[in-house]
């Protein structure tokens, strides 16, 4: 997420309390965690199996929880619980708003339609000749482009389902990111689109999605997905352009699916798949292959 005003690494310190190794001038411009994590970037680490990553990304600064070499042209902020630091640092960035319906606090383009019950957040950007039908919701800061349609109870932009294990229990992320809707998309009733926890979920031009579709944050779905009824997509996948994905399809997090991927329904996918394919199973196989497979199976009973 992009900070409003920028800071130093070294005005972070004092603030912070953390103690300061490398440049002090170094400017932060933004907060992010690993996956999207670019210059000008603060980023936290506090497990030793993500030291070498975080420290070797493009972040500008970053808030750790042990003494080690600064790498060259980086800040480092020692301080003993960087998530809480860092999750701070988010909420300050974001605060929670008042829900309300003045006109001023968002933008509504020329055309669109909005049906008794919508609620939409403080900052949201609805463009042109958009419906929005019956109780849905758009969340605080979140961007619609033009003649998208929002069917009855849809939510977009809330929360990421994304939490810090800790000895005391689950402690949430506060999410700084956001949602962007581009022109042209169509999203069904009860679907439910993630903001992103630091970047924004993308749901690309053109897309299709059925009822009950769920897309986790920082997802990047590209133009002309088709998704029907009851998939889920877990958080920071990427699925290329002209995709299909079956009803009831699931997509593990982290996973990239190439371009016009098919995924068949009820399908488990749990790695990065090759574009122009088929697939099917859980786990996934291509489709071809498992359905040899399954032929093979029933076979094998056969005298």
């Amino acid at each position: 997420m992009r900070l409003a005003t920028a800071t130093t690494a070294a005005e972070l310190a004092q603030r912070t309390g953390a103690r300061l190794l490398g440049d002090g001038d170094i400017r932060i411009t933004g907060l992010n965690e690993i996956h999207h994590v670019g210059p000008g970037d603060l980023c936290f680490v506090d497990h030793p199996r993500y030291y070498a990553p975080t420290l070797a990304s493009a972040a500008s600064v970053v808030l750790i929880d042990r003494e080690t070499d600064c790498p060259a042209g980086k800040a480092l902020l020692i301080h003993p619980e960087p998530f809480a630091v860092y999750n701070r640092l988010v909420w300050e960035a974001r605060p929670q708003v008042q829900w309300n319906d003045e006109k001023q606090a968002y933008t509504v383009g020329a055309g669109t339609i909005i049906a008794p019950g919508v609620v939409i957040g403080k900052g949201a950007v609805i463009g042109k000749n958009c419906h929005l039908g019956p109780n849905c919701v758009i969340g605080d800061g979140c961007v619609l482009g033009d003649r998208v349609t929002v069917s009855a109870g849809t939510v977009i932009g809330e929360e990421a389902f994304y939490f810090k294990r800790t000895a005391d229990g689950l402690i949430p992320w506060r999410s700084g990111g956001s949602v962007l809707l581009e022109d042209d998309v169509f999203l069904g009733p009860c679907c439910t689109i993630a903001r992103g926890v630091s970047s924004t979920t993308v749901i690309g031009r053109g897309s299709k999605l059925d009822a009950h579709v769920q897309i986790g944050h920082d997802c990047k779905i590209g133009a002309h997905v088709q998704m029907a009824a009851q998939v889920g997509v877990a958080g920071n996948c990427t699925i290329d352009d002209w995709s299909i994905l079956q009803g009831q399809a699931g997509i593990a997090q982290n996973v990239h699916m190439g371009e016009r991927t098919v995924i068949m329904a009820q399908s488990g996918v749990g790695r990065d798949l090759e574009g122009g394919k088929s697939w099917f199973g859980s786990p996934v196989q291509e489709a071809r292959k498992a359905f040899r497979d399954l032929v093979k199976l029933r076979k094998l009973g056969e005298k």
